[in-house]
């Protein structure tokens, strides 16, 4: 059956649902997985309200990022650790998640990606769009969407 899943995830509650049962798949089926998370550029940010913006400069943003990251990332270092399943973890930084994810599926071998869907509908799906429908209309391995 399966043998390497890819797991991406945002950090959302949606994400780390779909990370446990990503997690209890990959033992059911003897697979390893490999946690990811595409970041953003560290970009310069204004933050607050229109006359009282503050600047966050590029470094103290690409810090920030990072700390993220190694939390998103820690979720399934865990959950895999406590279920006995072999887990590496990689990151990326791109504007473009679900490009990330399937070159990163392809480049690791993975043969499933078990991803979390947000749910949108009507105009926030419009205006958001979904990572997890780019993934899936252009993937050419399974992808397992989990709500």
């Amino acid at each position: 059956m399966y043998k390497h899943i890819l797991i991406p995830t945002d950090g959302s509650a949606a994400s780390a649902r779909a990370i446990k049962a990503g997690i209890e798949l990959a033992k059911a089926v003897g697979a390893r997985v490999t946690g990811f998370h595409a970041a953003p550029p560290a970009m310069p940010l204004m933050l607050g309200k229109a006359l009282t913006r503050t600047y966050m400069p590029t470094d103290a943003r690409a810090k920030a990022i990072e700390q993220a990251t190694a939390r998103h990332l820690a979720v399934i270092e865990r959950a895999a650790a406590a279920a006995r399943v072999p887990c590496a973890t990689m990151h990326v930084t791109s504007d473009f998640p679900a490009e990330a994810i399937l070159e990163t599926a392809r480049r690791q071998k993975c043969d499933l990606v078990v991803m979390a869907s947000h749910g949108r509908h009507g105009i926030a799906a419009l205006l958001l769009g979904s990572e997890t429908q780019k993934v899936l209309t252009h993937a050419k391995l399974p992808v397992l969407v989990h709500r």
